[in-house]
């Protein structure tokens, strides 16, 4: 049994295969947090609790003269502002009469087979037999709320998650403004936290900064998870490694706005919560209604990062993802975007897509600049129909030239936005975030519709189908290129324009799943500018999402190697693009370019119609050795062997589980006169086993303990792939 609950000690326990967490209910119904960390025996960790009286510690009227009894130092599972607890909170509201204070008490708990689901948003699934939902009740003492804590527990995953569903059983409206999903609470050591931060074509970078006293956050306010912060965080033991030390991961199921915050407070415990950023949320709870907050998962890896990165890769990969591409590879694409931008017809993308099913390669995506009047980025945005003039040909001829080709066809929208110059925007003006009487800020000449009003999604619904239907399209880059602004609804009333920006995460989830369920084969592939919508919630329905707008070979490896830390290899688009790259200027062997995108989805965006026949040797030769080794990257454990700028070279390794294969991928980012050899020790083998490398046998141990010597670089950024098979 995952979930353990001991009457006589009052304590609930939920186990995974390699973690513990405990809570308790105390002399006083208030739920305690008591353990979280590397699987244990049955145990009651309230021990640990130091009482004591704590100068400037309010104690609930109920622990009547017990000093030592205070919220405010007590290790709790879901802390309230208002509660004589002063670190941060997890819960906030106020009640019609403006008051905030609220204190929680155990009413309640069930224990239940298989994983709670979350009504219109993501998240984890389960099998009835591989999980267990623990719910439990807390009552508000100051006003008839109800809030329902829901863990999942997946042991097989090493993966407990965290929601929250606050239920208003009162007469009168409550507003929240502060509805975080998960708090966690260690009452002793001192932690590093580690965030992923960045910008448009430079996304999750790798910041590990030490826990200090007070608050350190990240999070977003710009409506998507964003380029500048990703919704996954790390609270690490000092001293925590690849392969050593104790890490907590937190991963929020959500593509909107965020927060998480950690704080070290005055006796040196460590709190860190995770939810909807409250900037700009405030939801008005009417009597009877209920509110759900989006999922938070958790992993606890005592073996360092490199477990805690295989934790979250298995989970995503099998109880995140979904449709058919779960567990196959996704079709070789090539997208024309920066081989054409703007500039095409229909005879010149069936020309690429004719040259590009000769070398191998499985599927066209037509990008931006089909649809509506849409040759530049200043209109069309808004009007899903096929610019027949552009294409010289409907959507559907097109489709069915490259569908008899073999390859599958696929197609851009970006859904979420509107031009001003459009036929949408001129006949619904309204139907556009816009704050009256201001003029709206732009981002990329266009504006964000209000995806919370059902008559909006409904309209954009009707227009994508009917592309569908007409092209069969078998993909869509589902693509958000600005940030979320001027937010204001013309459907909501005063008092319920905080919910605005909730709203629209919701609508967008609605409309993805619509679309899926209608066409249950169709891949769609994230993207927002690249990146910066590249989060766990968007994962439950694009399988993969384009990891960044930078196509750089040598930028994204920097790139990948901070993604990988919480998201698969299977997740990440990756492409070959040309050189000078278009976003850097730099140029890199084509090799290179491949061998780094392999560690990716995989695919093409250039004009393979202007390539040499070198070239497009080497691109027949990279589509093969992606379907030849393809079960290895997609599912093989991921190992970052070095990190970017530590040496002269970057390497990574994905290996199967079983120790029988490897791939390794080795890029030069340095060239020196009279240089040093290079050593390499590799990954996840058998010591025992005897394994061949390029033509050589080696022991299994050798390759582990003592590693290989690397070839001399001869150019910049030379690579090498280096295939490894047990010897039977």
């Amino acid at each position: 049994m995952a979930i353990i609950w001991n009457q006589n000690d009052r304590t609930l326990t939920l186990q995974t295969d390699g973690s513990t967490y405990q809570m308790k209910i105390d002399n006083h119904n208030v739920l305690l947090h008591t353990y979280y960390g590397k699987r244990t025996e049955l145990f009651d960790y309230s021990y640990l609790i130091d009482h004591r009286d704590r100068g400037f510690a309010g104690n609930p009227y109920d622990a009547e003269r017990d000093k030592t009894y205070t919220l405010d130092t007590l290790p709790q599972e879901y802390p309230c502002f208002g509660s004589g607890d002063f670190r941060n909170s997890a819960l906030k509201l106020r009640y019609g009469s403006g008051a905030s204070a609220l204190e929680l008490r155990y009413l309640k708990h069930e224990i239940l087979p298989g994983k709670y689901r979350i009504p219109g948003l993501p998240s984890m699934f389960a099998d009835e037999d591989e999980a267990n939902t623990l719910i439990v009740t807390m009552k508000g003492d100051a006003a008839e709320l109800l809030v329902h804590l829901y863990y999942g527990v997946i042991p097989g995953a090493d993966i407990i998650t965290r929601a929250v569903v606050l239920e208003n059983c009162s007469s009168e409206a409550i507003y929240l403004e502060k509805a975080m999903s998960v708090s966690l609470d260690f009452q002793y050591g001192s932690y590093d936290l580690v965030t992923f931060y960045g910008r448009h074509c430079m996304e999750r970078n790798v910041c590990r900064e030490k826990l200090r006293h007070g608050i350190q956050s990240v999070g977003s306010t710009r409506g998507a998870s964003s380029h500048q912060q990703n919704p996954f965080v790390i609270l690490a033991e000092p001293g925590t490694s690849e392969e050593r030390g104790g890490c907590y991961g937190l991963s929020f199921l959500y593509s909107g706005d965020f927060k998480s915050e950690a704080e070290w407070d005055q006796i040196n415990q460590t709190r860190i919560v995770m939810g909807i950023h409250p900037a700009n949320f405030r939801w008005k709870l009417e009597p009877g209604e209920q509110f759900h907050t989006p999922e938070a998962a958790l992993s606890y890896s005592g073996e360092g990062f490199r477990k805690l990165s295989w934790n979250y890769h298995d989970a995503i990969r099998n109880h995140l993802c979904r449709g058919p591409y779960r567990d196959k590879r996704a079709p070789i694409l090539i997208n024309n975007w920066e081989g054409t931008y703007f500039d095409f017809t229909g005879e010149k993308l069936f020309e690429m897509a004719k040259e590009a099913a000769e070398l191998g390669i499985e599927m066209f995506v037509l990008d931006d600049g089909w649809f509506g009047v849409r040759n530049s980025e200043t209109g069309g945005l808004g009007d899903w129909y096929a610019n027949e003039k552009k294409l010289g040909c409907t959507i559907g001829e097109l489709a069915a030239r490259i569908h008899g080709l073999g390859m599958k066809f696929g197609l851009w929208f970006e859904p979420e936005c509107v031009s001003e110059d459009s036929d949408l925007y001129r006949a619904h003006p309204d139907w556009a975030f816009t704050v009256p009487g201001r003029k709206p800020m732009r981002g990329r000449y266009q504006l964000v519709l209000d995806f919370g009003r059902d008559e909006v999604r409904e309209h954009i619904f009707r227009q994508m189908c009917a592309v569908l239907d007409q092209s069969k399209a078998d993909y869509i880059k589902w693509d958000f290129n600005r940030s979320v602004s001027d937010v204001y609804s013309a459907s909501l009333t005063a008092d319920r324009q905080g919910e605005a920006t909730h709203r629209y995460v919701l609508g967008l989830y609605d409309l993805l799943e619509r679309l899926l369920a209608r066409y249950p084969d169709l891949l769609i592939e994230g993207c927002c500018g690249g990146g910066g919508r590249f989060d766990a919630g968007m994962l439950h329905y694009a399988p993969q999402i384009w990891c960044s707008d930078n196509t750089d070979a040598i930028n994204r490896m920097s790139i990948q190697y901070g993604t990988s830390f919480c998201y698969p290899v299977s997740t990440m688009g990756a492409h070959v693009s040309a050189c000078p790259n278009h976003q850097t200027g730099r140029v890199v062997p084509f090799a290179t370019r491949g061998a780094v995108a392999m560690a990716g989805t995989f695919g093409y965006e250039l004009d393979i119609t202007k390539m040499t026949a070198e070239e497009k040797e080497e691109v027949r030769e990279q589509v093969a050795r992606f379907k030849k080794y393809c079960d290895v990257i997609r599912n093989g454990r991921y190992y970052r062997l070095t990190a970017p700028g530590e040496k002269s070279f970057h390497a990574w390794e994905m290996a199967k589980a079983d120790g029988s294969e490897a791939l390794v991928t080795v890029v030069s980012t340095m060239l020196e006169g009279n240089p040093l050899g290079c050593y390499l020790k590799l990954c996840g083998l058998i010591p025992e086993k005897i394994y061949e490398v390029a033509g050589r046998r080696y022991p299994g141990a050798a390759l582990m303990n003592c590693g290989v010597i690397l070839p001399t670089a001869q150019y910049e950024y030379q690579s090498w792939q280096f295939h490894i098979q047990a010897v039977d």
